[in-house]
């Protein structure tokens, strides 16, 4: 903390005091050589044009005005969006996009040196990115093989939120297990009436819940994808995918909210299979694991004072061996914090992952890598644990001054985490940490 504020501190007076000439400096940072490659690697993918960011930096020119806000936000860790603790529980990630420690003292040390462009022979080649009107995995996989749509739904300009949740069948006429998913809302400023949509796949078989896990709020295979703001699409491990049968639907739920002008929008699924005869041997599923106790959402478990800081666990047992693929904790605006703790069933305590300083405008799901994704066997207790700021002094609060229980709207609070678990029997789960000592054993070798 104190070199980040004595950075910040030095950036703030050095980027208008500083002259042009440190450029010239041979060990001088610039945007062309330092700072250029970082954007690219971890900013671009929400900060270039028409995108989501309310700034691109692509370009110098473009970058260069926002130097003092980017020093603020890169040296707080507010910017990348990554929330995971930086020293609890598991750090390797599929998906990393936060900044290392040497990233972060480059960006500041930049802006410190009064923000330089360098030498424009030293900038990169543009980076390519997908047209985000395709989707995010068609270059990986090509055209999806299924692509489900919801009905339209038009927002009118002033409104209450609305859960829009309709049916639709999917057409599949045969079994196909999924290798991977994206979900996206669709229509002229769709994305701007949409707050999240959930796709939940519907199919005739009985789905022993209970096989998985004694939480009866657990939503089993039921919940499919879910789009909110942050999140890209899935993919499976391999070996592993979700089953879908004949006859199956997708129930849909859209919760819209009004921005001043009507708005029709509608959200599309698209789905990649395994091709036939290639089918994987594990079933994934994703589940919702709530983070308080109680039979129904919505019950008095979820209590939130008024000024208070409120915290809530849950139990969860694992009736079969599993990999925990990864975390995503999902909470409103007065949420702070989640962790997953694993408990084994010879008592050893092992923190898998921690949340901190929670964010309800970035939907983070933490993909863990291939070779730290937590191996658990029958009987491990989930200890989940969530913690709310109900004062003053979370900037996110609407009114410190109400009490907060479960509910839909943004102003209400939920506390669940989305968690992708592949299931085992006692052989495979024997095979699987076999195979992950060998390659833990091989990786070690090889750095030493």
């Amino acid at each position: 903390m104190v070199r980040v504020s004595m950075a910040l501190a030095c950036s703030a007076f050095l980027v208008s005091s500083i002259p042009a000439t440190a450029a010239d400096s041979p060990k001088a940072v610039t945007f062309t050589k330092d700072v250029a490659p970082i954007f690219q690697e971890k900013c671009e993918s929400c900060h270039r044009p028409n995108n989501m960011a309310p700034m691109s930096l692509v370009t110098y020119e473009e970058a260069r005005p926002w130097a003092k806000s980017i020093a603020a936000r890169v040296g707080a860790r507010q910017m990348p969006p990554w929330h995971i603790y930086k020293t609890v529980g598991i750090q390797k990630f599929k998906n990393d996009r936060s900044l290392s420690d040497q990233q972060i003292d480059t960006i500041l040390a930049w802006v410190a040196a009064g923000a330089p462009k360098g030498d424009p022979k030293d900038m990169p080649p543009a980076k390519k990115w997908a047209d985000d009107s395709g989707w995010h995995l068609a270059e990986k996989y090509g055209a999806p093989d299924l692509i489900v749509k919801s009905p339209d739904y038009t927002v009118p300009p002033v409104a209450q939120d609305a859960w829009w949740r309709p049916t639709v069948p999917t057409g599949l006429t045969e079994p196909r297990w999924v290798r991977a998913i994206d979900i996206r809302p669709v229509g002229k400023n769709a994305r701007k009436v949409t707050h999240h949509a959930l796709a939940r796949l519907v199919q005739p078989e009985e789905m022993d819940t209970a096989l998985f896990t004694n939480d009866p709020n657990v939503a089993g295979d039921g919940l499919f994808m879910e789009w909110a703001v942050g999140k890209n699409g899935d993919e499976m491990r391999p070996d592993s995918g979700r089953l879908m049968l004949p006859d199956s639907k997708i129930t849909w739920e859209m919760h819209y909210h009004a921005v001043g002008e009507e708005i029709t929008a509608a959200t599309e699924l698209a789905v990649w299979f395994y091709p036939k005869g290639q089918e994987p041997k594990h079933r994934e599923v994703l589940g919702l694991f709530n983070t308080f106790t109680g039979s129904v959402p919505g019950a008095r478990a979820l209590d939130i004072p008024p000024n208070a800081v409120t915290t809530t666990e849950s139990f969860v047992t694992l009736k079969q061996n599993a990999r925990i693929e990864n975390f995503q904790a999902h909470m409103h605006l007065r949420g702070k914090g989640m962790s997953m703790e694993a408990i084994y069933p010879d008592g050893k305590r092992e923190m898998l992952s921690q949340v901190t300083d929670f964010n309800f405008n970035w939907h983070n799901m933490y993909i863990y890598d291939d070779d730290v994704a937590p191996l658990l066997p029958k009987g491990t207790i989930l200890h989940l644990l969530a913690h709310y700021d109900n004062t003053r002094n979370n900037k996110s609060n609407p009114d410190p001054d109400q009490w907060v229980g479960w509910g839909d709207r943004t102003v209400d609070e939920m506390g669940h985490a989305w968690i992708n678990i592949t299931y085992y029997n006692d052989d495979e789960f024997k095979a699987e940490l076999a195979k992950r000592a060998t390659t833990n054993t091989t990786a070690e070798s090889r750095q030493q």
